[in-house]
């Protein structure tokens, strides 16, 4: 069926034009007057309408044709058996309806036997055949026979008009779409299977699609999105919806075979569809058994398939009858039809049918001036349409060089509204105080508060916002930055209430279905807006927001998941903040107690958008990830107060407690969110859980022994804690047989130490100078167990070492019991360890940090470019190694000694480079040492770390703080720290330099390294 749309061009062109016209006229359809003949078989010139020059366009019902000019005045002609005419006059030749002489009508469209024009207000009319409600009136008579208001639709400014047989639709400004009448096969769009909808509703499974234009077939109907996205319902036994299927459609389902041709426009026939794409191609699908597809066959098509025979040409217009078809190739001047042809429908001076596009016989000219019949005529054609078995043809004089229609650019005035860099320029020009207009106030609250116009908003320039998907967003974000930017100048109030009330109500819509991809772009524009970022704004912003983010699944969360994870590192950040602002917020609001368990419903919803972002950060999907980097440093996701505001001691024992019975309870644990702590909240939950292990360890010892007793004779003692009793000249050998008298439970005993022959009781001073020399000694170069790198003051595993294993073993036991006990020691591994026993992935940076030298020969490798890269470098798939003074090659890949190093395969070098020094080539060594520090610190906590925080709980850092050191001094025998002895002490102190002040703390604490919670961590008594 027909639906029509304005379209741009040069509207000064009256006098030049003129209609043809061709088809069954047996009704009088074709506008002819009283001829003898009941079908034209070829374009006939109209000449009894005096207004024919001033046709602005035409619509075809089955047996009706309406005529709109560009004054707005309607005509009608052809049957008027259920009023369709709108007028008691004459039916062969186009007749005005006066009763809507007052109006300005813009657009026309019919259906089967009922018709609707549009007014220049956007007011509906319609009129004619009732019987399926298709008028939208909520009348009974079954007929109306003069235009009619459809008063539901009044209030709303409607901007496009479609018609099937006994169906009607109307997109408004808001970008919503209503439709009304039969609903026999669906074709209504809600869902549903009730035979008839008696007035306009609203197609809610769209809502917040930007639809760019909307068209009826007989009994099914489309829409397409402002960036391609086709959606059918309806009717669909000879497969017209394009689906793959000939089954009936009651919602709308997306056609995702023609989501990257870019559809511009859709046309329906009776049981078929005609698409017009972006450049130029047509494609076809549905009923072919009258040749109407234009496929070269008679075959119905149930996948939307190229018209081969227009390949080639750029078609820009495209319309449908019955069933036939009329495209337009403007290049050529030439009108092509195909389907029915039994009463001249096609054109061609014969009553056959084709199925391949066939000239039109018109006495039109080509742009080169060539005619397709011998004409005196210098006629170019400007517009086609058709509908029933009837066809229209306008055109224009050759010498005014009007360029033809372009179907695939649609007029501004028939498209939703969208928020314009101008309009908003305009708001932040108006003064405070200035009264502002009913028209700009409405104006702002449509856009503002629907979905569907701000999906359509900020679209990126020549159609480059087509084929959206995870990969394409479509936002031009310099443009929205822009215009939020502007928005947040708006200075009159009046203005600026009305924008954010609005956007509120855009957001309470985010709560419904996701029609398309494109349907989630207010998602990313959304937080450009000033007040976004306003937490005092929560409930009515950021809250439902991140609940509908949340909500998301399937392809819409990955597609906003992808989208979030490609913006620039500012957006991501600037996201984060605000919801750790409202988190933050949250805290301080709460009441005071800090073993709160209740929490409010923005707290918990922001900690969850937190986790989300959390995860994208790391990509787990994309490239980001494989690479072994973050969008954004994890620090960013740290909130300090979290130990001012909660117990997290208490919150973590809530959290074991419901994790080891089982409890499937939906409680709000702050341990379920531990990105969200710093360092130091990390190690206070370490050191929790550590107190909880070594006490677990002891009961169940004395369990153990309790046991023994009861059911065996002897003295059986109770062993509560690991006892290493070692010299200090034999240190390494002592340990490893101490140590292999317990099993790993005993590890999470409690640690005592004794030097043999020394009666010092190890209060934590003995334990800590036991690692630092046990620690010692084993990187002693005699063992070979490591390689020194001179550059950088760091070790890494020597795949050649001479060392039996246990020694790998036993430095990872010392480094777990380490942990474990609290005490720092100074490893001096690079990162990359920390990274591997978290099972992070290692990189090319992590080689840089071990040996920075040696890796900028790779960063050269990897910077040439120039085509003798091979003669230049001269490298193979191979790592040469001097091993104790031999030297030795290690393939890097198979056959790796006889694959030579090219520009295109430089990076798999470079990465198994990589991978062979900090992964494969120490596998052995590095999993020992993995395996026993993981005996001793395997809890689920240490999963919380980061590497570079577990390298901090491990080495300690180095930001001191002096003066926190004093703050925390505690003195015995009398002394204070008002104390005049004190003070001098600490001034002299105070007036050491940096070298002087670390031997002191190492002197004191057995390490010259700053513990992971700072130096408030530092506890010493003084005894003066």
């Amino acid at each position: 069926m027909d639906s029509e749309t304005v379209y741009d061009g040069n509207e000064n062109i009256f006098s030049s034009l003129t209609m043809f016209c061709w088809g069954n006229t047996v009704n009088g359809e074709l506008g002819l007057g009283g001829i003898e003949e009941n079908h034209i078989l070829s374009p006939e010139e109209i000449t009894n309408f005096e207004s024919i020059n001033n046709i602005k366009s035409v619509a075809c019902g089955k047996n009706h044709t309406l005529a709109v000019t560009e004054d707005g005045k309607i005509y009608a002609c052809g049957s008027n058996d259920f009023g369709q005419l709108g007028h008691c006059g004459p039916r062969t030749k186009l007749q005005q309806i006066t009763s809507v002489d007052a109006l300005v009508m813009t657009s026309i469209a019919c259906g089967e036997a009922h018709s609707m024009a549009l007014n220049e207000w956007g007011q509906l009319y319609t009129w004619g055949s009732d019987s399926c409600h298709q008028l939208g009136l909520e009348i009974e008579e079954g007929i109306q026979y003069k235009p009619k208001i459809v008063k539901s639709l009044a209030s709303m400014l409607v901007v496009q008009i479609s018609c099937g047989y006994k169906h009607s639709m109307a997109l408004t400004n808001h970008g919503e779409l209503y439709t009304w009448g039969s609903n026999e096969f669906g074709q209504l769009g809600h869902g549903n299977k009730n035979p008839i909808a008696a007035k306009p509703t609203l197609v809610k499974s769209l809502v917040g699609l930007p639809i760019s234009f909307i068209a009826c077939g007989g009994y099914h109907s489309f829409v397409v999105s402002k960036s391609g996205a086709v959606f059918g319902w309806g009717k669909n036994d000879f497969g017209q919806l394009g689906l793959n299927n000939q089954i009936n459609i009651l919602l709308p389902t997306q056609l995702k075979t023609l989501r990257t041709v870019k559809v511009k426009y859709i046309t329906g026939g009776e049981d078929f569809s005609v698409f017009l794409t972006y450049d130029g191609g047509v494609f076809t699908c549905g009923a072919g058994m009258y040749g109407q597809l234009g496929h070269g066959s008679f075959s119905n098509e149930i996948v939307p398939r190229k018209v081969l025979e227009l390949m080639g040409s750029t078609v820009t217009q495209v319309t449908c009858g019955r069933r036939h078809t009329l495209t337009l190739v403007p290049s050529k001047g030439r009108v092509y039809s195909f389907g029915l042809g039994g009463v001249g429908q096609l054109g061609t001076r014969a009553s056959v049918n084709s199925n391949t596009p066939q000239l039109v016989l018109g006495p039109w000219l080509s742009p080169t001036g060539v005619s397709v019949i011998e004409t005196n005529k210098q006629y170019i054609v400007k517009s086609i349409y058709a509908g029933g078995d009837q066809c229209f043809v306008k055109v224009t004089h050759k010498t005014y060089e009007i360029p033809p229609d372009d179907y695939r650019i649609i007029q501004e005035n028939s498209q939703i509204w969208t928020v314009k860099m101008s309009d908003v320029i305009h708001l932040s020009t108006i003064l405070p105080d200035h009264p502002v207009d009913h028209e700009r106030m409405s104006f702002v609250e449509i856009v503002m508060s629907s979905l569907s116009c701000l999906n359509g908003s900020f679209l990126m320039l020549n159609d480059s916002h087509y084929t959206c998907s995870g990969n394409n967003h479509g936002i031009n974000f310099d443009l929205a930055a822009q215009c939020f930017d502007a928005i947040s100048h708006v200075r009159n109030t009046s203005l600026s209430d009305l924008i954010l009330t609005s956007l509120a109500s855009a957001v309470d819509s985010l709560s419904l279905p996701v029609p398309d991809v494109e349907s989630l772009r207010f998602y990313l524009t959304l937080p450009m807006y000033h007040e976004f970022k306003n937490i005092t704004n929560a409930t009515i912003l950021q809250v439902p927001y991140a609940e509908a983010l949340l909500y998301l699944k399937n392809m819409e969360l990955d597609t906003i998941d992808l989208w979030i994870s490609s913006m620039p590192v500012t957006y991501f950040e600037s996201l984060i903040m605000v919801f750790k602002n409202l988190f933050i917020e949250q805290l301080n609001t709460s009441s005071n107690s800090t073993q709160q368990t209740h929490w409010d419903k923005a707290l918990t919803v922001a900690a969850s958008v937190l986790a989300k972002f959390n995860k994208l950060n790391s990509n787990l999907n994309g490239h980001q990830m494989k690479k072994g980097q973050l969008k954004v440093p994890y620090t960013t996701f740290y909130i300090p107060q979290l130990t001012e505001k909660i117990n997290i001691q208490f919150d973590y024992m809530r959290w074991i407690h419901s994790d080891s019975n089982g409890f499937n309870d939906q409680g709000f644990y702050f341990c379920n969110y531990a990105f969200l702590f710093d360092a130091e909240a990390k190690t206070i939950l370490l050191q929790v859980d550590q107190k909880l292990q070594m006490q677990h360890a002891m009961q169940a010892a004395a369990t153990r022994a309790f046991t023994q007793m009861l059911f065996s004779d002897g003295n059986h003692l109770i062993n509560q804690y690991i006892e290493l009793n070692v010299s200090r000249t034999n240190l390494v050998e002592d340990a490893i047989r101490e140590l292999s008298q317990y099993t790993q439970y005993d590890y999470k005993k409690p640690l005592k130490v004794r030097f043999i022959g020394e009666e010092a009781e190890d209060a934590g001073g003995v334990k800590k100078e036991f690692f630092m020399l046990l620690i010692k000694e084993i990187l002693d170069p005699k063992f070979g167990m490591f390689v020194n790198y001179k550059e950088t003051n760091m070790i890494w595993f020597n795949d050649y070492s001479f060392e039996d294993l246990t020694m790998y073993y036993l430095i990872g036991l010392m480094c777990g019991l380490a942990i474990y006990n609290f005490i720092i020691i100074d490893l001096p591994f690079p990162l990359a360890l920390y990274k591997k026993l978290l099972n992070e992935l290692v990189t090319f940076q992590d080689l840089k940090d071990l040996n920075p030298t040696f890796v900028k020969s790779f960063e050269v490798l990897l910077a040439y470019n120039e085509p003798d890269f091979s003669d230049v470098f001269n490298l193979t798939f191979e790592i040469t190694r001097d091993v104790y003074g031999e030297i030795q090659t290690v393939p890097l890949k198979p056959g790796g000694a006889n694959i030579s190093v090219t520009q295109e395969n430089k990076h798999e070098f470079v990465d198994l480079y990589v991978d062979m020094i900090l992964n494969r080539g120490v596998e052995k060594q590095f999993n020992v040492f993995k395996d026993a520090f993981l005996k001793v610190c395997g809890g689920r906590v240490l999963r919380l770390f980061h590497s570079q925080e577990l390298m901090a709980v491990v080495v300690g850092n180095q930001d001191y703080d002096w003066f926190e050191l004093e703050r925390n001094a505690e003195y015995k025998n009398g002394y204070t720290k008002d104390d005049e002895t004190i003070k001098l002490f600490w001034e002299v102190f105070h007036e050491f330099d940096i070298d002087q002040k670390k031997k002191f703390l190492l002197f004191l604490t057995g390490t010259d390294r700053v513990p992971v919670m700072g130096m408030k961590a530092i506890k010493v008594i003084y005894m003066f």
